[in-house]
Order: structure tokens, then sequence, then C-alpha cells
């Protein structure tokens, strides 16, 4: 196996390879193993140790002759040299080899004509368990000739060596698009896993035309998809989990000539603060098949308290789609008659909604703003203000400009119409003021799907200059002007201004930004 890579059953070393087992059995292993244990309601409950969020200051790419001209090298993508990968990858190999080896092999991409294999190598059952129930299975026949047009091999206790392996931690995740593998080492959490897998497809997908999203969609009755972009913590998997609509997805889609659809097979659901009440599909997919990640389970009753941030605030759930009932099976829906942009506002100064016309769409898309919310990423204990491009910079492996580019064609050629819904805090800056209740995002979400806002009377707001509505069916009229909700209106100004500024400071990195798209943003 040294100084080459074959992901071929038959050319993988270890001690016992089990090769795409059925749900039950990886549960079973799980247990055996240690790794984790049952909480009543069925889910399989496991903790990842010191990280409990994903790690962007251990994530490089390799760097050679096939890709180097296209990825956006910098902060975001860090180059990797082929040397070090090579070594580090027969290392870890190596590492595996007295070990029992979890094989899952699975597709990445609802819609065939772009679906992408992958073989998922883990050193753990219950990772595999995850990525089964996480991505889309191939049936018997498809199985038969599966042939992985990526690898994936994850040994989270195999500890990284800085000096030597040329990594910044005992932790690595390492894409190769060359030699077409992704390394993981030395973490645990089982969301790097994921974002890995969409990391690759927004390298493939462009290339392809398709536009690639970190967002949920799902279709309502008559048809009608809606697209939800946002980070993690943001609502992305919880407003999409619609009773009355049927869940696309709640992640990562791709928006073809065909129309959109899902990367996954799955869900990958924050549980923190969960209840039947306000999240009934979610509530009830936490069920056999399931896995809970680091959510606190109490020692004798085995029940879940999902209020609980003892192990981290980024408590997890990962489950089938079809665990929503009336999911969309193949998850493929039309065009999208609406964008939805998601932003969690720590400042508590964006109003809960505004519509945006193209330019201003443009903006937003290419500023990317929200807060990054407790746990999501490591040393993360607090919201934080962050920009990020398209709403997933840190999985973009070319220029941001590239996704909005397409993103404005799609919009254009489709008439979809975009809004800004703000799902952060009101009445005062995090601290100070309250998060928006679910209740009032979903009756504005309502209000967008079925039509009925994009009727209303609109003011342009003073100082981020997007389209406020002044009415909006289910929702107090005052509610929708977020500087009635202070008690302090000189207070909010200064806020509010504090916050433009910021936007156009981070806007002046886009040098190729149109002056129409450069005088839709705020007004500092």
């Amino acid at each position: 196996m040294p100084g080459t890579f074959d992901s071929s059953i038959e050319k993988i070393r270890c001690k016992q390879l089990f090769h795409n087992l059925p749900v039950a059995m990886l549960v079973e292993h799980a247990l055996a193993n240690k790794e984790g244990y049952l909480a009543s309601t069925g889910s399989l409950v496991a903790r990842t140790g010191k990280y409990t969020g994903r790690s962007p200051n251990d994530k490089f790419t390799v760097e050679e002759d096939l890709t180097k001209n296209d990825i956006a090298w910098g902060k975001i993508n860090v180059p990797f040299s082929e040397e070090k990968f090579d070594a580090l990858l027969n290392r870890i190999l190596g590492y595996l080899e007295d070990k029992p080896v979890y094989v899952t092999d699975s597709f990445c991409g609802a819609d065939t004509k772009y679906t992408l294999p992958i073989r998922f190598i883990t050193q753990f059952a219950w990772h595999s368990l995850f990525v089964k129930q996480l991505f889309i299975r191939p049936d018997a026949e498809e199985m038969k000739a599966f042939a992985p047009g990526f690898t994936v091999v994850c040994a989270p206790n195999f500890h990284c060596d800085p000096e030597r392996d040329g990594t910044n931690s005992e932790a690595a995740i390492i894409l190769n698009f060359k030699r077409r593998v992704v390394l993981i080492a030395g973490s645990q959490y089982a969301g790097e896993l994921k974002k890995s897998a969409f990391s690759v497809m927004n390298y493939l997908m462009p290339k392809a035309n398709v536009f690639s999203m970190h967002c949920s969609a799902n279709m309502g009755k008559a048809g009608d998809t809606a697209l939800f972009f946002g980070l993690s913590g943001t609502g992305k998997t919880t407003l999409s989990a619609d009773p009355l609509r049927r869940l696309i997805g709640d992640d990562q889609h791709g928006w073809s000539e065909n129309g959109v659809f899902n990367f996954e097979g799955g869900c990958y659901a924050k549980m923190i603060k969960l209840s039947k009440e306000k999240e009934p599909q979610i509530w009830d997919a936490m069920k056999f098949g399931s896995v809970l990640e680091n959510v606190l389970i109490d020692d004798k009753t085995r029940v879940p308290d999902y209020d609980s941030e003892i192990y981290t605030e980024n408590t997890r759930g990962a489950y089938p789609l079809d665990y929503i009932p009336g999911a969309v099976i193949p998850s493929i829906g039309d065009h999208p008659r609406a964008v939805i942009f998601l932003t969690a506002d720590a400042f508590g100064v964006l109003p809960p909604v505004a519509k945006l016309d193209p330019h201003m769409a443009s903006y937003h898309f290419m500023s990317g703003y929200t807060s990054k919310l407790a746990g999501t990423e490591r040393g993360i204990v607090e919201p934080q203000t962050t920009f990020s491009s398209c709403f997933g910079e840190p999985f973009l492996p070319l220029s941001p400009v590239k996704y909005a580019e397409m993103l404005a064609e799609k919009v254009r050629r489709h008439g979809s119409t975009v809004w800004l819904v703000n799902t952060g805090w009101a009445g005062g800056s995090y601290g100070v003021g309250k998060r928006m209740d679910i209740t009032l995002t979903r009756a504005i979400i309502t209000a967008i799907l079925d039509g009925s806002l994009k009727d209303a009377e609109f003011k342009l707001h003073p100082i981020f200059n997007v389209w406020v509505p002044t009415s909006c069916n289910g929702v107090d009229a005052h509610l929708l002007d977020p500087r009635s909700m202070w008690a302090d209106k000189e207070a909010y100004d200064k806020t509010a201004k504090d916050l433009a500024s910021r936007f156009v400071k981070n806007f002046s990195k886009f040098k190729d930004a149109t002056a129409e798209i450069i005088a839709a943003g705020p007004k500092a």
C-alpha cells in the first residue's frame, strides 16, 4: 500500500473489514465497541471528546498541478504539499492495519446526472452509521457496480505530529482533488465527514454548471420550492422541517438546469433546546437508527436532556430523510420560487424580514452576514459577528464571486424572489435583547411562501437599505420595526450604524463588484 492508494475492498488492509453493514448491525457494533449507548428513544448516543465542532484551522487542500489555478488559496483554503499528504496517508493506513475498519458506500447528489459515489473508510462503527444515515444509499443493483469517485478516510484516534506531518495540531482534514481522497484525523466530530463531502461537491458541481449551495429546501403542496440559506444555527434545518410542507433537504443542495436537488439523504440538526411543541418532526426523528452527538442523557432513565449544554451548545442529531413524514424522495424539486437568506444578528438591529432586489440580493449573498453561534466551531463560546461569503465560505474551494455569479444568473432566469430573514436577536444586542421566537419566524416564512408578503407595503430602511414590510399576516406590525423594539432608540441608531460600517468594511474586499451592487448595501 505505501506509495499508492486503492480504495477497492480487496486492497484495504486491516484487522477486520466490515463492508456496508445494515443500520441495526452498525448500532450493535457501536455498542459492543463501547463507542456509545442507547437513549430511551432508541437513538445511538456518542460523544466526540474535545472536538465538539468543526476545526477550520486544521483544514487543508493539497496544492497540485490539476487544481492549483482553480482554488481560492488563502485562510480558508490552506495549501498542503503532495509529498506531505502521501506520507500522512501512508501513516494513517498503517495505523489502521491492526484495527477493525468499517466501509460504507454512499451516493452524494440525488439527481443521477450529477451523483458522486463516495466510499467512507472509518475507524468507528458509529461514524459509519452516521454517513449511512446522512448520505444516499445505493440500492442492491447500484451496489454491485459501485465504484468510488471519491474516498474519505477517517481515523479519529490517529493523532498527527505537526512537526512531522506539516499540520497545525493533532487534527487534520485534508482534501486532495487530484487523488480524489479526503483524510480526516484526530477529530471524532462527525460533522467533518459531511462537510468534507460538501467541500468536494462545491468544487466539482460548478464545473458541471450546477450551482452548489449551503441551504435547506422544501416544497409546498403545489410543488413550489423554497431555499433557506444560512450558516449553522441560523435555522436552516428547523425552518425547512415544516409540517405543512415537504422536506427536500436540510443543508446542501445543487441548482441545475432541471431544478434543485439534495446532495444528501439525511439531516444533521442542532438539538439544543429541542422541543416537541416547536419542532415536532425533528423530535419524532430521534428514534432507533438516528445518532445523537454530545447530548446529555440521564444515567438511570436514558432520557435525553436537550436543554443541557454540559458538553457543548452544538449538540446534534443525525437521521435519514425518510424519518421526516412526507419528505421528498428522491429529493428533487423545481426551480425555487423563494430564496431566503437566514442570519442570526447578534447586534439585534436587523429587521426580522426584508425584501431584496437583485442588487441587494447579490450584496447580501456575497457578504453572508451572521453571528457564529456557540459550539459550531472550536473556541466559539458566545455569538460572534462574522461575514461568511455565500453563507458557507469555509466550504468553498473556488472564489466566492463564482458562486455569487451563479446565484444571480439562476434568480434572474427563473424569477425567484429573495428575502433576508433575521433569526437572531431583537430589542437589544446579545445579552440584553431576546432571541427571535420561532413562532414569529415561522409566521414570516409562511407569509413569504404563500405569496401574501410580496404584496405588502414596504419602506426602505434608512441604514440597512433593504425593503422592510409595514405589515405581515400573523405578525404584530410593531415587531417588524427593529428600532421600535429597543427601549433606547439612540442606542439602536448607534449600534445599527456600527453594524452597517462592518458591512461596508467587509465588502471592500470585493474589488470586482459593480457600482450597482456596492450601492445596494448598508449606509455607514
